[in-house]
């Protein structure tokens, strides 16, 4: 369904870039900021960059990218709902910011406060353990900590801990997180045998099950990896366990229509390039198409999946 998804909203950029453009054919007649919530250098950093340079080639005007790091991602969008809706101020709105985030902390912004662009990409995550480890599958892992004391796990911050925490919860296994600030970190934890397992994203774990230093158990994502096609997922090894994350871009509410068709076009159009898919799965981000309403749609059904998870976790609040 969801691959269906994507190519309806490729179809439909392409079908809209042209009439979009010409519904507000003097938007934007400048330089447009994108706010990225994350630091330079990471994977929404990247990625959001490199959509920005396909963007450019359909609006014909430079885009800037300010980054506005912190608060579990949240500092972005906060910031983004004070800006003018003039459309010349969009943003990274991610599904961590939206679906997780509030049942985790006091955000200033609710989903309602954006308008929304269109989704542009979809995290993957994987578990993974130290090559020399005894734990060769989900069982193997499982069986591991209904032993003792159980096992250690690491991950920076959610969705990535939930995955474990269900997998608790739906196993009856023992596990207990050390929590690390960065997906570097965590990687740090497991090689250095602070943990026993992590979650994590392709371009932490890739480059060190290609060095010999970490296998991966399983995909934590609904779907398998293509670098790593045979290791299943989760859900295929038997336990009904998934997490899933969304790259997506908005605008303050109140924006333009005319001006956020536009921006909808330009972002989807620039999904559609071969160069900018290419760059993208070289982060390990899966290049996707949603429409505005088909994100927002997303964020809100994931609300409701995340904040169930959260509780049957009984993942504390932060403030």
């Amino acid at each position: 369904m969801r691959q269906r998804l994507y190519k309806l909203g490729a179809m439909l950029g392409l079908a809209l870039g042209l009439s979009g453009m010409s519904m507000a054919a003097s938007f934007p007649d400048g330089p447009v900021n994108l706010v990225v919530n994350y630091g330079a250098g990471g994977n929404t950093d990247v990625a959001s960059r490199q959509l920005a340079s396909g963007m450019e080639e359909f609006l014909k005007q430079s885009i800037v990218v300010v980054n506005k790091p912190g608060a579990m991602g949240t500092m972005g969008p906060t910031y983004l709902t004070r800006q003018k809706n003039d459309g010349y101020t969009f943003g990274v709105v991610t599904y961590s910011t939206v679906a997780i985030a509030p049942h985790l902390m006091s955000v200033p912004y609710t989903i309602d406060d954006f308008e929304f662009v269109a989704g542009f990409g979809r995290f993957r995550y994987g578990v993974a353990v130290r090559a020399d480890s005894p734990y060769k599958n989900i069982q193997d892992l499982v069986d591991g900590a209904k032993k003792g004391d159980g096992l250690f796990f690491g991950a920076p911050s959610a969705p990535n801990n939930l995955a474990i925490f269900e997998l608790a919860k739906v196993s009856g296994g023992k596990f207990e997180q050390i929590l690390y600030k960065s997906g570097a970190e965590t990687v740090i934890g497991l090689l250095s045998g602070q943990v026993d397992v992590i979650v994590q994203n392709p371009s932490d774990i890739l480059p060190h099950i290609a060095a010999g230093k970490i296998r991966m158990l399983a995909s934590a994502s609904p779907i398998r990896w293509p670098e790593q096609p045979d290791v299943p997922t989760i859900k295929e090894q038997g336990f009904p366990v998934e997490i899933d994350s969304w790259l997506g871009l908005a605008v303050p509410k109140g924006t333009s229509p005319d001006h956020v068709k536009v921006l909808e076009s330009a972002t989807l159009a620039a999904m559609n390039e071969p160069k900018v898919q290419e760059n993208f799965k070289a982060i390990g981000v899966d290049p996707a198409g949603l429409t505005g309403a088909e994100y927002k749609q997303a964020l809100a059904d994931g609300y409701e999946i995340m904040g169930k998870a959260i509780k049957d976790a009984n993942l504390p609040r932060v403030n």
